[in-house]
This record gives C-alpha cells, sequence and structure tokens, in this order.
C-alpha cells in the first residue's frame, strides 16, 4: 500500500490591506462617498460659522422673529388685503401671490400660444408658417427683460390717460394705468354654485374614465366633449338661476379725470405677464414643432389612409404620440417662467423678489429673506416637477 506526499506548506493569507481596498470598485465607491459627505458638511459648517461671526460682529440679530413686525409701506396690487399696517409676514403672502399669479396666468397662455404657434409652423400654407418662424426668432433671441421693457414703455405707457380711456366691450377700460373691469360682488348663493361647478367636475371625470373604458372593451367612441361642457356649464347655470342670481358687479365708470369703481389690473402686471408668456410661447412653440416632426410619417399616412380628416389626424393620432416627447421639456420651460418672474422687480410689480428686497432694506434680515426666496422658489419648481411628472406618466402610451 503506498502512501501519497501531503503537502503540508502553510497557506500564506491574502490578508486585507488599504491598497487592495482602493482597487477594489466596492470599497473605493463607498470611500469615495464617506470624504464627499464628510467634504460637504464640512463646507457647510465653515459658511454656517462664519455667518454666525459675521453677525455677531455686527450686532445683528438672526431669526424669523422680524416677519412679526410692522411693514410701513404699501403694495400696489393685492389679492389680499394689505395696509402699511400689516406684518411683514403678510407682506411676503401677499408677494408670493402675486408671484403665483404670474407664474400660472403666464404658463397657461404661454402654452396655448406656444401650441398654435409649433403647429403654425407645419402648416402648410407658406404665409402662415413664415409669420410664426419669425414670431418665433424674434422673441427667442431677445433678452426677457426686453421684452418686459418693450410692453411696459413701448406698448402700455403711451396708452391714453385714464379721462380718455379706451372704452371695451362688456364695460372694460384701457388706459395707462392699467385695464379697469367690472368687480364681481359674491353674494351667499355663489357658494352653492361653487358646489355645482365641483360636482360637474367629478362627473364629468367619472363619465371620462367609463367612456374609455366602453371604448376599450367595445371599440365605441362616446363624444365626452359635449357631455363635460354640459356638465361644468349648464349645473352651476342652473343653480345660479335657482339660486335668484346671487352675482351683482360694481362697473367702472368714466369720470371727468379718472375711473371709479370696478377692479384694475395695473400695467406692471400687464406687461409682465405679456412679456413672459409671449416669451416662453416662442420656446414652446419650438418644442411642439419638435415633437409633433418626432412622430413617424406613416402614422399620419395610415390615419388618413383609413379616411379621417387632417384636423382629427393632428387632434387623435400625432398630438398624443408628440405629448410623450413635449412634456419634459415643457417642464422646463414653465419653471423658467416662474423664475423669471422675479424680473418683476425691474418694473415695480409687487412679486416676491420686490416685496423681500423691500422688507430687506428696512429690517437687514438678509439671509432670512434670502433663504425664504431659495425655499419659495424651490418648493414651485419642486411642484410643478411632481405635477408635470404625474401628467407625462398618464399620457404615456400603453402597449397592448
Amino acid at each position: 500500500m503506498t502512501h501519497e506526499a501531503v503537502d503540508t506548506t502553510p497557506l500564506h493569507g491574502t490578508g486585507w490591506s488599504f491598497r487592495s481596498a482602493m482597487y477594489d470598485p466596492k470599497y473605493r465607491s463607498i470611500f469615495y462617498q464617506i470624504l464627499t459627505i464628510v467634504i460637504l458638511v464640512g463646507f457647510v459648517w465653515w459658511v454656517a460659522h462664519n455667518t454666525a461671526v459675521n453677525l455677531a460682529r455686527s450686532n445683528t440679530a438672526s431669526g424669523f422673529g422680524f416677519l412679526r413686525g410692522r411693514a410701513g409701506f404699501e403694495i400696489g396690487q393685492s389679492l389680499i388685503g394689505f395696509s402699511s399696517d400689516s406684518t411683514y409676514a403678510r407682506a411676503l403672502l401677499v408677494g408670493i401671490l402675486n408671484t403665483l399669479l404670474v407664474a400660472v396666468t403666464g404658463i397657461f397662455t404661454a402654452t396655448i400660444i406656444g401650441f398654435l404657434i409649433g403647429i403654425g409652423r407645419l402648416s402648410r400654407n407658406w404665409l402662415i408658417a413664415k409669420l410664426c418662424t419669425v414670431y418665433v426668432e424674434v422673441f427667442r433671441n431677445i433678452p426677457p427683460l426686453l421684452v418686459i421693457f418693450f410692453w411696459y414703455l413701448g406698448v402700455l405707457s403711451v396708452l391714453p390717460q385714464p379721462r380718455e380711456s379706451v372704452g371695451l366691450p362688456f364695460n372694460m377700460f384701457l388706459n395707462n394705468r392699467g385695464l379697469a373691469f367690472p368687480k364681481p360682488i359674491f353674494e351667499t348663493g355663489m357658494i352653492a354654485v361653487g358646489i355645482a361647478l365641483l360636482v360637474a367636475i367629478v362627473a364629468t371625470i367619472i363619465i371620462a374614465r367609463w367612456a374609455h373604458k366602453r371604448q376599450a372593451a367595445t371599440g365605441q367612441p362616446f363624444h365626452t366633449v359635449w357631455t363635460a361642457i354640459a356638465l361644468i356649464v349648464g349645473l352651476p347655470l342652473l343653480v345660479f338661476v335657482v339660486s335668484g342670481f346671487p352675482l351683482t358687479f360694481d362697473v367702472p365708470v368714466a369720470g371727468k379725470f379718472n375711473l371709479t369703481g370696478g377692479s384694475v389690473v395695473g400695467p406692471e402686471f400687464m406687461s409682465l405677464f405679456l412679456a413672459l408668456s409671449f416669451y416662453t410661447a416662442s420656446f414652446i412653440a419650438e418644442i411642439v414643432r419638435g415633437g409633433i416632426r418626432g412622430v413617424p410619417k406613416g402614422q399620419s399616412e395610415a390615419a388618413g389612409a383609413l379616411g379621417l380628416h387632417p384636423s382629427s389626424v393632428t387632434r387623435l393620432v400625432v398630438v398624443p404620440q408628440a405629448l410623450r416627447i413635449i412634456i419634459p421639456p415643457l417642464t422646463s420651460q414653465y419653471l423658467n417662467l416662474t423664475k423669471n418672474s422675479s424680473l418683476a422687480i425691474a418694473i415695480g410689480f409687487s412679486d416676491l423678489v420686490a416685496v423681500g428686497g423691500t422688507i430687506l432694506n428696512q429690517s437687514g434680515q438678509a439671509i432670512e429673506i434670502v433663504c425664504i426666496w431659495g425655499i419659495v422658489y424651490l418648493s414651485l419648481s419642486i411642484l410643478t416637477s411632481l405635477f408635470m411628472n404625474w401628467f407625462n406618466a398618464k399620457m404615456a402610451l400603453v402597449e397592448r
């Protein structure tokens, strides 16, 4: 019987060393992440320490207690009640609401104009296509501040004086102090009208979902547009009539030197609203044009072969497919419009930045005001992005 020799040489352990770990992708990534966190924390601590030292050296009190102080200034246009005796906090709230007003109305108007111009650039009519092209090339190559000055100094400021106001339909007047229009006065019965409107909207959403499922199951379409119009317009109108017309108007009246009564939208808001709407619409038009161009031509040709009208091809086939290309860059333009509203300070409109700047000059609380600016604009941007991401997911094409 033979015995095989057994190798009894001890195995040397591989061990762990810093050098070997640095060549391991797992440990190397952990090391760089920890290093980045340490550097970031150190930078934040350094900024906070220097800020505290400088505030102590200049005897400047920190904190947000100053927001309870008296504002001591007036605001030209406000969506809520405000006077010089109001607090700084209420003044900032007025500025935030004015910023939201500019952003929401500007986004709505810019979207409509942008879609029309974008589709117009693809028109087979030579004149319409060229006019839309000129519009896009002019507005998108001019800084937004110059567009604001154009509307404020070149258009609205040259309008006639209040005594020579231009009369418009529905008892409205236009002059260099803005647009005067009838002020609605709501009575108690308008609460029922508002409830009826909410019920109509909910009912429209339910019917639209039912119609979508019905068409997917049977292939039979249901015209939800006319049903939605009948519900959203007809039901509140019926409640309005039954409630005894609980709405009156304070109509502006042209006097010898000025207008009395009604509500007035100042030239500052009108200039900012029109400038941002037309400026942003030029970029939205290019996004829409690119999205439609991104849809394969065979889709529209196939729809045309089935006998669909060209307008139906655009509405039912091309645009739904183009939305998945349009929505992501469209979100960036909405964010840009919201942030560009801070240019209102150039023409004296009381947005968040303008009101905050006045408070900063009076109180000296620069750090707190800048933090409020950043938090508000960051919150608006995040909310806009979340909504657009949700809308993009809803518009995504579902393969069957």
